[in-house]
């Protein structure tokens, strides 16, 4: 991903602090709800309750869409994303921590309330395959189309390996199905 598309996508990450999550229900039909995310760099990290149609429905086909954006008084004023990639339910403790980390530091409301209980909420992380960005101020509907690449993915996995050294297992792009 070039770097002045990087930095903005990013730059939207870190404005936002929900998004719509679509994912595939058994019946074939779209199944697209709110829920709180936090972001470390372009990787997106959210908790969902585990006996909910969302797990269910990413555990069956972990291809989901987003999008990402906030209520804009003026139409030629949205900015926001829409993104496509595949939802992983992650087990590493060490992703678990970083994860909750980043959420509690996003929603510091949510110290009040006890760490999630792994038996009755899982953490999901999409890394991004494909980036929309929406950016109205250069016409109306307008989208800059990303593709993530291979290398970008690789690139991520890797700065993870040496952030998280000794807490992952190893992990590739394509071994997260």
């Amino acid at each position: 991903m070039k770097n002045a598309f990087k930095g903005q996508v990013i730059r939207l990450l870190d404005e936002h602090r929900i998004m719509t999550i679509a994912t595939l229900r058994p019946d074939g039909w779209p199944q697209a709800t709110v829920v709180s995310y936090a972001n470390d760099g372009f990787v997106l990290y959210s908790f969902i309750v585990r006996n909910g149609q969302k797990y269910t429905n990413i555990c069956k086909d972990p291809r989901v869409s987003i999008s990402i954006a906030k209520d804009y008084p003026q139409p030629l004023a949205i900015k926001g994303l829409s993104l496509a990639g595949q939802a992983k339910v992650i087990e590493d403790s060490g992703e678990i921590d970083h994860a909750y980390s980043l959420i509690l530091h996003r929603f510091p409301e949510y110290k009040i309330m006890p760490r999630p209980n792994p038996d009755v909420v899982r953490l999901i992380r999409i890394v991004p395959e494909v980036v929309s960005i929406l950016d109205y101020s250069k016409g109306f509907g307008h989208t800059d189309l990303v593709n993530v690449s291979e290398h970008d993915l690789e690139e991520f996995v890797e700065s993870q390996r040496h952030h998280w050294a000794g807490h992952w297992a190893e992990v590739s792009p394509k071994a997260d199905a």
